[in-house]
């Protein structure tokens, strides 16, 4: 995935230095290539393209000025890659091949021009994924051709290399970020749990996240069949996969999903008692913040796993309300123990929020269940 923020806009990164390197590498690997015509059209109007029109034009000019022959072409772009140390690893040395965020309109030509030689662009994907990834270039392969390319997955997920290993996983994902979205697999996840079943002890760390990223894709669209591998999952598991499954569930903990609640531990009725509820701010002025108190008595002789989060059932423009549940504390409440807490909730101009006036209602939600609540009013 492209790095989270940057000095300068994003697209910045698409430029006529990175264009150069992939003509002078192209030219390496073929004499008869057309570097100084490539390198023109593929920086054409740069400065009047956003970051995916970047990408696209250079995945474009490398169709034209890339042989006819598919294959040969892919044989010419896997040419310029850079080798790779006994880690599995790009070598640290720019002056012996490609890396980095050249590989994506690399990737792009492949999901443009690859669909009548599968095998060989597959190859190829295999091949720059590890110096960098070629998530969203297969995705077009799976959407096209769903069977062939998971039967290349399963084996990718068996590779030595975990970039490869990350690539069944990551180019799966039915709602992967930027990426084309994958509407069989939204509608249907079956055929990927077996492959993700296969990565959830991975080695890698980096592997083992993609996995969960993949499991709260699905989860968006089937949280019980997450809730129902999660409890699988956490039978007798090592540290690193319930890690894992925490990360997996991180959705559906949030919505207060009972059997995923379950499945990680926190009872669906757990012995407690809410007392001394208190909204401490019945009337809230915009810019200010919503505060309330409360004290929770357990009922229990044994110690007890707690999700804590509160609602906010935010009014709309109709008069209707929409809720919101935001995340508080997870803790473990000791026998017959108490314990008062309070919490202060901004009121205040974020972007994907209008906030009208009048009544709004906040409710504390102990493991997913609502247990008591109170209405505010904002004054705008």
């Amino acid at each position: 995935m492209p790095p989270a923020s940057t000095t300068e806009p994003f697209k910045e990164l698409f430029n006529a230095a990175l264009v150069n390197d992939l003509a002078r590498a192209l030219k390496r690997a073929w004499r008869d290539f057309d570097d100084k015509s490539f390198t023109a059209a593929a920086v054409k109007d740069f400065k009047n393209l956003e970051l995916k029109q970047r990408v696209l034009q250079i995945a474009a000019e490398l169709g034209t000025y890339l042989p006819k022959d598919v294959p040969r072409a892919l044989k010419l772009l896997t040419a310029t890659l850079r080798p790779l140390d006994k880690s599995g690893e790009p070598i640290d040395d720019k002056s012996h091949g490609l890396a980095g965020m050249v590989i994506w309109p690399m990737g792009e030509y492949v999901a443009r021009y690859g669909f009548d030689h599968i095998d060989e662009s597959l190859a190829a994907l295999g091949a720059l994924t590890i110096r960098s990834t070629a998530e969203f270039a297969i995705r077009p392969f799976l959407q096209k051709h769903p069977r062939k390319v998971l039967a290349y997955l399963k084996k990718w997920a068996k590779d030595s290399n975990a970039h490869v290993r990350r690539l069944a996983s990551e180019g799966s994902r039915p709602r992967l970020p930027w990426g084309l979205r994958l509407r069989a697999f939204i509608d249907d996840p079956s055929p990927l749990l077996p492959l993700l079943e296969s990565l959830k002890d991975d080695p890698s760390e980096y592997v083992r996240r993609s996995v969960a990223n993949s499991l709260n894709d699905i989860a968006k669209d089937h949280p019980d069949v997450v809730a129902a591998l999660a409890k699988r999952w956490m039978k007798n598991a090592p540290p690193e996969r319930m890690r894992l499954v925490r990360h997996a569930c991180r959705t559906l903990i949030k919505a207060g999903h009972v059997n995923t609640l379950a499945a990680l531990g926190f009872a669906e009725r757990p012995q407690i008692k809410l007392a001394g509820f208190v909204l401490t701010t019945p009337k809230v002025k915009y810019g200010s913040h919503a505060a309330f108190a409360l004290e929770l008595r357990s009922l229990s002789s044994s110690p007890q796993n707690i999700v804590l989060d509160y609602v906010v059932h935010h009014r709309k423009k109709n008069g209707g309300t929409s809720p919101k549940v935001f995340k508080w504390k997870t803790l473990v409440l000791k026998p017959k123990d108490s314990l008062q807490l309070e919490r202060r909730h901004a009121v205040r101009p974020i972007t994907t929020r209008v906030y009208y006036p009048g009544r709004h209602r906040i409710e504390v939600m102990v493991n997913g269940r609502v247990l008591e609540g109170a209405d505010f009013e904002l004054v705008l």
